[in-house]
Protein backbone atom coordinates (compact mmCIF):
# COMPACT_ATOMS: atom_id res chain seq x y z
CA UNK A 1 0.00 0.00 0.00
CA UNK A 2 1.32 3.15 -1.09
CA UNK A 3 -0.22 6.47 0.85
CA UNK A 4 1.42 9.61 0.87
CA UNK A 5 1.34 10.96 4.49
CA UNK A 6 1.37 14.26 3.70
CA UNK A 7 0.59 18.07 5.21
CA UNK A 8 -2.69 18.24 2.47
CA UNK A 9 -3.30 14.10 4.27
CA UNK A 10 -2.84 15.32 7.45
CA UNK A 11 -5.33 18.23 6.66
CA UNK A 12 -8.03 15.60 5.44
CA UNK A 13 -7.24 13.57 8.25
CA UNK A 14 -8.06 16.98 10.36
CA UNK A 15 -11.32 17.16 8.68
CA UNK A 16 -12.28 13.33 9.39
CA UNK A 17 -11.97 14.14 13.21
CA UNK A 18 -13.54 17.46 13.74
CA UNK A 19 -17.16 15.70 11.59
CA UNK A 20 -16.61 13.11 14.11
CA UNK A 21 -16.07 16.02 17.02
CA UNK A 22 -19.21 17.93 15.71
CA UNK A 23 -21.58 15.12 15.19
CA UNK A 24 -20.57 13.12 17.80
CA UNK A 25 -18.57 14.01 20.60
CA UNK A 26 -19.59 18.08 20.77
CA UNK A 27 -23.39 17.03 20.07
CA UNK A 28 -23.43 14.85 23.40
CA UNK A 29 -21.06 16.98 25.52
CA UNK A 30 -22.97 17.73 28.78
CA UNK A 31 -26.21 15.77 27.83
CA UNK A 32 -24.87 12.15 28.40
CA UNK A 33 -27.18 10.82 30.41
CA UNK A 34 -26.16 8.09 33.57
CA UNK A 35 -26.73 5.14 30.75
CA UNK A 36 -24.74 6.78 28.44
CA UNK A 37 -21.70 6.55 30.27
CA UNK A 38 -19.74 3.26 32.20
CA UNK A 39 -16.54 2.41 33.95
CA UNK A 40 -13.99 0.09 32.28
CA UNK A 41 -11.27 -0.95 34.34
CA UNK A 42 -11.84 1.13 37.25
CA UNK A 43 -13.11 4.27 38.09
CA UNK A 44 -10.84 6.67 36.68
CA UNK A 45 -11.19 4.59 33.41
CA UNK A 46 -14.81 5.31 31.83
CA UNK A 47 -16.01 5.04 28.35
CA UNK A 48 -19.07 6.71 26.51
CA UNK A 49 -21.36 6.53 23.87
CA UNK A 50 -20.03 9.46 22.52
CA UNK A 51 -16.25 7.92 22.12
CA UNK A 52 -17.91 4.51 20.50
CA UNK A 53 -19.80 6.67 17.87
CA UNK A 54 -16.69 8.92 16.78
CA UNK A 55 -14.10 5.97 16.66
CA UNK A 56 -17.01 4.11 14.35
CA UNK A 57 -17.31 7.27 12.42
CA UNK A 58 -13.53 8.02 12.24
CA UNK A 59 -12.86 3.92 11.55
CA UNK A 60 -15.12 4.11 8.73
CA UNK A 61 -13.81 7.49 7.11
CA UNK A 62 -10.02 6.39 7.40
CA UNK A 63 -10.53 3.27 5.70
CA UNK A 64 -12.78 5.10 2.75
CA UNK A 65 -9.88 7.58 2.69
CA UNK A 66 -6.61 4.62 2.97
CA UNK A 67 -8.43 1.25 1.80
CA UNK A 68 -6.58 -1.59 3.13
CA UNK A 69 -5.52 0.37 6.39
CA UNK A 70 -5.72 -1.05 9.59
CA UNK A 71 -7.11 0.73 12.15
CA UNK A 72 -6.57 0.73 15.74
CA UNK A 73 -8.97 2.18 18.05
CA UNK A 74 -8.79 2.25 21.94
CA UNK A 75 -12.20 1.54 22.06
CA UNK A 76 -12.38 -1.78 19.48
CA UNK A 77 -9.39 -2.72 21.72
CA UNK A 78 -11.29 -3.55 23.98
CA UNK A 79 -13.14 -5.38 22.54
CA UNK A 80 -10.69 -7.29 20.40
CA UNK A 81 -7.28 -7.14 22.22
CA UNK A 82 -5.66 -9.06 19.07
CA UNK A 83 -5.97 -5.35 16.99
CA UNK A 84 -2.82 -4.10 18.68
CA UNK A 85 -0.54 -7.23 17.00
CA UNK A 86 -0.90 -5.42 13.83
CA UNK A 87 0.48 -1.91 15.02
CA UNK A 88 4.41 -3.00 14.48
CA UNK A 89 3.93 -4.77 10.96
CA UNK A 90 1.44 -2.71 9.03
CA UNK A 91 1.78 -0.89 5.43
CA UNK A 92 -0.48 1.24 7.53
CA UNK A 93 -1.96 1.81 10.32
CA UNK A 94 -4.29 4.77 12.17
CA UNK A 95 -4.46 4.63 15.82
CA UNK A 96 -7.46 6.68 17.28
CA UNK A 97 -8.22 7.92 20.47
CA UNK A 98 -11.38 9.04 20.38
CA UNK A 99 -11.63 11.28 23.25
CA UNK A 100 -8.97 11.50 25.38
CA UNK A 101 -10.00 12.83 28.71
CA UNK A 102 -13.00 11.42 28.88
CA UNK A 103 -13.32 11.56 32.56
CA UNK A 104 -13.31 15.21 31.94
CA UNK A 105 -15.82 15.19 29.45
CA UNK A 106 -18.40 13.15 31.45
CA UNK A 107 -18.02 15.43 33.65
CA UNK A 108 -18.63 18.37 31.76
CA UNK A 109 -15.44 19.80 31.76
CA UNK A 110 -13.90 21.39 28.66
CA UNK A 111 -10.70 19.87 28.55
CA UNK A 112 -10.56 16.61 26.36
CA UNK A 113 -9.23 16.07 22.77
CA UNK A 114 -8.93 13.92 19.61
CA UNK A 115 -5.86 11.91 18.96
CA UNK A 116 -4.61 9.87 15.71
CA UNK A 117 -1.24 8.74 15.10
CA UNK A 118 -0.55 7.23 11.21
CA UNK A 119 2.37 4.76 11.28
CA UNK A 120 4.11 2.56 8.48
CA UNK A 121 5.63 -0.58 9.44
CA UNK A 122 5.73 0.48 13.43
CA UNK A 123 7.07 3.76 12.44
CA UNK A 124 5.14 7.43 13.41
CA UNK A 125 4.96 9.40 10.14
CA UNK A 126 1.51 11.27 10.55
CA UNK A 127 0.13 12.94 14.03
CA UNK A 128 -3.07 15.45 14.85
CA UNK A 129 -4.27 16.45 18.12
CA UNK A 130 -7.70 18.11 18.09
CA UNK A 131 -9.51 20.71 20.79
CA UNK A 132 -12.93 20.51 19.65
CA UNK A 133 -13.55 23.15 22.65
CA UNK A 134 -11.65 25.71 20.18
CA UNK A 135 -11.64 24.04 17.18
CA UNK A 136 -7.69 24.00 17.03
CA UNK A 137 -5.22 21.14 16.00
CA UNK A 138 -1.58 20.65 16.11
CA UNK A 139 -0.81 18.30 13.19
CA UNK A 140 3.07 16.82 12.21
CA UNK A 141 4.49 14.88 9.54
CA UNK A 142 7.39 12.78 10.41
CA UNK A 143 10.50 15.36 8.83
CA UNK A 144 8.56 17.76 7.92
CA UNK A 145 8.03 19.73 11.16
CA UNK A 146 5.05 20.62 13.05
CA UNK A 147 2.60 23.17 13.20
CA UNK A 148 -0.93 24.65 14.59
CA UNK A 149 -4.07 25.05 12.90
CA UNK A 150 -6.13 27.58 14.24
CA UNK A 151 -9.95 27.66 14.04
CA UNK A 152 -9.72 29.88 10.90
CA UNK A 153 -7.65 27.28 9.29
CA UNK A 154 -4.77 29.10 9.39
CA UNK A 155 -1.51 27.84 9.97
CA UNK A 156 1.99 28.59 11.91
CA UNK A 157 4.60 26.44 12.95
CA UNK A 158 4.83 24.98 16.41
CA UNK A 159 7.85 24.88 18.81
CA UNK A 160 8.92 23.80 22.09
CA UNK A 161 10.09 25.43 24.53
CA UNK A 162 13.95 26.86 24.89
CA UNK A 163 15.41 24.63 27.33
CA UNK A 164 15.99 26.23 30.79
CA UNK A 165 17.69 24.96 34.36
CA UNK A 166 15.14 22.25 35.47
CA UNK A 167 14.41 24.42 38.71
CA UNK A 168 12.76 26.75 36.40
CA UNK A 169 10.98 24.76 34.27
CA UNK A 170 6.95 24.08 34.57
CA UNK A 171 4.67 21.28 33.27
CA UNK A 172 2.86 18.10 34.21
CA UNK A 173 3.61 14.94 36.03
CA UNK A 174 0.70 12.55 35.85
CA UNK A 175 1.82 10.61 39.25
CA UNK A 176 -1.36 9.07 39.85
CA UNK A 177 -0.45 5.78 37.99
CA UNK A 178 3.29 5.34 38.60
CA UNK A 179 4.16 2.38 40.82
CA UNK A 180 4.50 3.46 44.23
CA UNK A 181 8.30 3.52 45.18
CA UNK A 182 8.52 6.32 41.77
CA UNK A 183 5.52 7.36 42.83
CA UNK A 184 6.50 8.61 45.97
CA UNK A 185 9.95 9.65 44.62
CA UNK A 186 8.15 12.19 42.06
CA UNK A 187 5.82 13.73 44.46
CA UNK A 188 8.59 14.37 46.77
CA UNK A 189 10.83 16.09 44.48
CA UNK A 190 8.45 18.06 42.34
CA UNK A 191 8.14 21.04 44.28
CA UNK A 192 12.29 21.28 43.26
CA UNK A 193 10.52 22.89 39.97
CA UNK A 194 8.85 25.86 39.17
CA UNK A 195 5.54 25.08 38.87
CA UNK A 196 3.38 21.53 37.88
CA UNK A 197 -0.32 20.43 37.05
CA UNK A 198 -2.23 18.06 35.89
CA UNK A 199 -5.11 18.78 33.57
CA UNK A 200 -6.62 14.78 32.74
CA UNK A 201 -6.33 15.09 29.62
CA UNK A 202 -2.67 14.30 27.93
CA UNK A 203 -4.21 15.73 24.51
CA UNK A 204 -4.39 19.58 26.06
CA UNK A 205 -0.89 18.73 28.05
CA UNK A 206 0.83 17.78 24.47
CA UNK A 207 -1.00 20.94 22.72
CA UNK A 208 0.85 23.41 25.78
CA UNK A 209 4.42 21.64 25.09
CA UNK A 210 4.45 21.35 21.73
CA UNK A 211 3.71 24.99 21.73
CA UNK A 212 6.05 25.81 23.98
CA UNK A 213 3.83 26.50 26.77
CA UNK A 214 5.26 24.79 29.20
CA UNK A 215 8.76 22.51 29.09
CA UNK A 216 7.80 18.82 30.61
CA UNK A 217 5.53 16.25 30.40
CA UNK A 218 5.62 13.16 32.74
CA UNK A 219 4.15 9.74 32.21
CA UNK A 220 4.00 6.13 33.64
CA UNK A 221 1.15 4.63 31.16
CA UNK A 222 2.47 4.03 27.47
CA UNK A 223 -0.51 3.24 25.47
CA UNK A 224 -0.13 3.83 21.84
CA UNK A 225 -3.34 6.14 21.83
CA UNK A 226 -2.40 8.00 24.48
CA UNK A 227 1.03 9.05 23.40
CA UNK A 228 2.10 8.51 19.86
CA UNK A 229 0.29 11.62 18.38
CA UNK A 230 2.01 13.91 20.88
CA UNK A 231 5.34 11.84 20.60
CA UNK A 232 5.75 12.74 16.80
CA UNK A 233 4.47 16.17 16.94
CA UNK A 234 6.81 16.60 19.98
CA UNK A 235 9.66 15.60 18.38
CA UNK A 236 8.40 17.32 15.31
CA UNK A 237 8.50 20.72 17.12
CA UNK A 238 12.19 20.36 18.47
CA UNK A 239 11.87 18.21 21.48
CA UNK A 240 13.45 15.44 22.97
CA UNK A 241 11.70 12.00 24.81
CA UNK A 242 12.60 9.10 26.55
CA UNK A 243 11.83 6.47 28.78
CA UNK A 244 12.77 7.12 32.43
CA UNK A 245 15.98 4.88 32.23
CA UNK A 246 16.84 7.02 28.91
CA UNK A 247 16.34 4.23 26.39
CA UNK A 248 14.29 5.43 23.12
CA UNK A 249 10.33 5.39 23.18
CA UNK A 250 8.97 2.54 20.62
CA UNK A 251 5.67 1.80 19.51
CA UNK A 252 5.18 -1.27 21.24
CA UNK A 253 6.58 -0.11 24.53
CA UNK A 254 4.09 -0.49 27.38
CA UNK A 255 6.22 0.31 30.14
CA UNK A 256 9.02 2.02 31.69
CA UNK A 257 7.10 5.77 31.58
CA UNK A 258 8.17 8.91 29.34
CA UNK A 259 9.63 12.27 30.40
CA UNK A 260 9.24 14.84 27.76
CA UNK A 261 11.93 18.34 28.13
CA UNK A 262 12.95 20.82 25.54
CA UNK A 263 16.28 19.08 24.65
CA UNK A 264 18.68 16.62 25.59
CA UNK A 265 20.28 17.91 27.94
CA UNK A 266 17.81 19.93 29.70
CA UNK A 267 15.91 16.76 30.13
CA UNK A 268 19.01 14.73 31.79
CA UNK A 269 18.91 18.04 34.11
CA UNK A 270 15.08 17.21 34.67
CA UNK A 271 15.43 13.47 35.29
CA UNK A 272 18.12 13.67 37.54
CA UNK A 273 15.76 16.29 39.21
CA UNK A 274 12.67 14.38 39.42
CA UNK A 275 13.59 10.50 39.50
CA UNK A 276 17.09 10.61 41.31
CA UNK A 277 16.37 9.17 44.75
CA UNK A 278 19.93 10.67 45.65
Amino acid sequence: MTVAVSGAHMRTVLDIMRQAAAERIMSSFRHLGADAIRCKSSKMDVVTVADEAAEHDMTAAFLRLSPGAVVIGEEAVCARPDLMDAIEDADLAYVIDPIDGTANYAAGVPLFGVMVAILRRGEVIGAAILDPICNIAALAVRGEGAWLVGADDAERPLRCAPPVPAAEMCGNASWRYLPRPVRDLVARNLPRVMGSWDFRCAAHEYLMLVDGQCHFLLFNRTMPWDHLAGWLIHREAGGYCAHFDGSPYCVTDRAGGLLYAPDRASWQDLRDLLLDPG
